[in-house]
């Protein structure tokens, strides 16, 4: 499964999956519990798959370092979110080593850290990579394949 759909709504505990639409906002059901409840505009929502993570580079996408934290962890991650600043610093900096010290702060490696938990079992680097690759090139194949065609 991917990062799409899947949000975190400010003032509430756990993330979210959109399972349908309103007129007014979404109906969503929360990862840990199934538990439905309306989302409207006046909720401060942040998609899973919008969030991005400052580096000195530039900025890296959550999916990225949720990919890199599941490539290095396969046992399961050392920290929590209750672990201290210094133990959630270094964790991360062994994640991503160029992470922007300055503008991440232990609050966003804590986020970082329980969606992790959260999405673990359900996020899988395969589907990430398949949807950003590989529809691409299929449109251009596709696209190619019919201009041949029409010239004949």
């Amino acid at each position: 499964m991917s990062l799409k759909g899947i949000m975190s709504i400010a003032g509430k505990p756990g993330l979210y999956k959109v399972v349908a639409k309103m007129a007014s906002g979404f109906i969503v059901e929360g990862l840990e519990d199934d538990k439905r409840i309306p989302v409207t505009s006046t909720h401060k929502i942040s998609m899973l798959d919008d969030i991005s993570i400052f580096t000195e580079e530039g900025d890296i996408n959550l999916k990225e370092v949720l990919a890199k934290i599941k490539e290095g962890n396969t046992d399961g991650i050392s920290v929590t979110s209750k672990s201290s600043s210094d133990e959630l610093k270094k964790f991360f900096a062994s994640v991503l080593p160029h992470y922007d010290k300055d503008r991440v702060y232990v609050s966003d490696i804590k986020k970082i850290v329980n969606w992790y938990a959260l999405v673990k079992d359900i996020f899988d680097v395969e589907d990430e990579d398949e949807e950003g690759e590989e529809a691409p090139e299929e449109s251009t194949e596709e696209k190619t394949t019919e201009k041949s065609e029409d010239k004949n």
